[in-house]
This record gives structure tokens, C-alpha cells and sequence, in this order.
């Protein structure tokens, strides 16, 4: 199935979700809220419609859609308990809406409530047979996309601190390995996009995306706020917001108190070069430089693993 396929038919599909009794739709256009190779997401009303990734295991998917049913004080529960259907190889998930954090209002960005969402969901015991998280995965997948994009404009002064970073990690860190230590339920890809108040527009935060949900290193969901932190992306203060409150909750990730580095730093530098290598590989799909906050990320690189 094209990427043109995939809009019409969860349009249909949304519609009809959000209008089981068949009544005359009288609520407006479907919106798109996400159009990529592996995500599509469209609005209708009250109810959110997703297209998982091309090639996605529906019996995997079946039981990270069971753990947020089950943590419904963590995650937006799903309107269905299963992929509702199938769109070629894409299952397709169903979910109230819930609003989302506001990109231009950083002053209130939600730190405290993630890092406490993020503990409960650290304390809490998975469900038998809960698959691995897939955050590792998730970074190997940015470098192969970022290979690629480097088969076809194989100079590039950017890609070979990305390249060094990325091979100076831990195999663990680069999906080639089991996970070391302590293993809990954990996010894989936690970020402020993945966030919503529901009931909008006011309800309480929860957190959404189950695609990368599993067992794994409890410190990789603080990786990504710990690397932009040290990477000059987010404030100080925010950052001590939020480990503060991880820390208060009672989450697992890091010790109660003391330098949390020792056990942030490999997943904070596989977040780094994550981020690198996906940006990079779209400034090089577009055929254009790199922006302030892209070669940040780069000088991070380079700062890990010098020549």
C-alpha cells in the first residue's frame, strides 16, 4: 500500500469510529495530525485513528495496547483493546483525543507531569509476556535510515563525528546486545509530543505512543531530556524540574539522590546521536544545511567521540 492509499482508507476508517450509529457527520473535516513513511494519524471529532509502521507484529502491538488499558492513571487508554484493523501490513489503532502539549509555550511545558508519569510506569510490573522496549532499536534505525541517506552524498563534514559517536557506544545501546541491569516497563521514546490532557482540554496528562513500549533500561526514558540538557537544548531549571520530580515519585531509573550521570550518560549520548543521525539524514534528503539546534547536536557528536 502507497502512502496515498493510506490517507482515504483511515479517513474512512476514523469516520466511521467516530460514527458507529451511521448518523450524518456533522462535525467537519478530518484532520491530519502526523504523515510519515512509517505513522500516519488523522483526526475526526472526538476520536484519533493510527496507522502503525509498515511491517508492525500485531501480536506485539496487541500487548503494548494491553499495558495502557491497563495503567489507565499512565497512558490514554485506546478505544479498543486490539488493532481495529489492517491497512495492508499496517495495523491501525483507534483513541480518543487528547490535546497536546503546546509547542509555542515552553514556560509550561509539562516536565514534573512526565517525570511522574514516567515513575509510575517505571513501578509498575509488566504484564506476562510484555515484548522488549525498542529504544535501542529506535537508534540503530535512525543510523541505517542515516546510511542510506549517506550512500547517495557519501561527503559530508557532519557524518563522521555522528558515525564515530555511534560506534564508541556500548553494544547494548546499539540494539546488538541484551540490555544490562535493572529492567522495568518502560516508554522507549519518551518526549513532550508524547503528552496529551484527556478529556481535552483540561484533563490530566497521560502519556500516548505504545510503539516502543516494553521491557528495558529504565534510565533510557530520561535519556532524551538528560541529552538535551547537556547539549544546551533545555534549560537548567527545566531539567532539574523534571529529575526532581522522577525523583520524588519514586522512580527507579537513577539514584534518590547524587550525580544521576553514571547511570544517564549511555542512554543521554545513544539519544544524542539518535537525533543527529535523524536530522541529518533529512538536512541531506533536502539538500540543505543544518540549523542551530542540528549542529548542536553534531558538535555533541564530535565532543564523544573526538578524532
Amino acid at each position: 500500500m502507497t502512502a496515498a492509499d493510506v490517507i482515504p482508507q483511515l479517513t474512512a476508517k476514523v469516520q466511521a469510529a467516530a460514527h458507529p450509529d451511521a448518523a450524518p457527520c456533522h462535525c467537519g473535516a478530518t484532520t491530519t495530525l502526523a504523515h510519515r513513511p512509517d505513522t500516519t494519524v488523522l483526526r475526526h471529532a472526538e476520536t484519533v485513528a493510527k496507522a502503525h509502521a509498515p511491517g508492525t507484529d500485531p501480536a506485539a502491538l496487541a500487548l503494548r495496547l494491553a499495558t495502557a488499558v491497563h495503567l489507565p492513571d499512565v497512558f490514554l487508554a485506546p478505544l479498543a483493546a486490539t488493532p481495529a484493523t489492517v491497512l495492508g501490513t499496517r495495523p491501525v489503532t483507534l483513541w480518543p483525543y487528547g490535546r497536546p502539549v503546546d509547542p509555542d509555550a515552553p514556560d509550561a511545558a509539562p516536565w514534573e507531569a512526565a517525570a511522574t508519569l514516567l515513575a509510575r510506569l517505571h513501578r509498575t510490573p509488566p504484564l506476562p509476556a510484555t515484548p522488549p522496549m525498542r529504544g535501542p532499536a529506535k537508534a540503530a534505525h535512525a543510523m541505517a535510515r542515516l546510511r542510506q541517506a549517506l550512500a547517495a552524498s557519501p561527503v559530508h563534514p557532519a557524518a563522521p563525528p555522528v558515525l564515530r559517536a555511534w560506534s564508541a557506544l556500548p553494544a547494548w545501546a546499539r540494539a546488538e546486545a541484551p540490555m544490562p541491569g535493572t529492567r522495568t516497563l518502560c516508554h522507549g521514546d519518551l518526549h513532550l509530543g508524547q503528552l496529551v490532557r484527556h478529556p481535552a482540554p483540561d484533563g490530566p496528562w497521560r502519556l500516548i505512543d505504545v510503539d516502543d513500549l516494553g521491557v528495558g533500561a529504565p534510565a533510557w526514558d530520561l535519556a532524551r531530556p538528560a541529552s538535551w540538557y547537556a547539549c544546551g537544548l533545555l534549560a537548567p531549571e527545566d531539567w532539574t524540574r523534571f529529575l526532581t520530580a522522577y525523583r520524588a515519585a519514586g522512580g527507579p531509573a537513577v539514584p534518590e539522590d547524587g550525580d544521576p550521570w553514571p547511570t544517564l550518560d549511555v542512554p543521554a549520548r545513544a539519544l544524542t546521536v539518535q537525533t543527529a543521525a535523524r536530522y541529518l539524514a533529512k538536512a541531506l534528503a533536502a539538500d540543505r544545511g543544518l540549523d542551530e539546534v542540528e549542529q548542536s547536536l553534531i558538535d555533541a557528536c564530535a565532543r564523544m567521540a573526538p578524532e
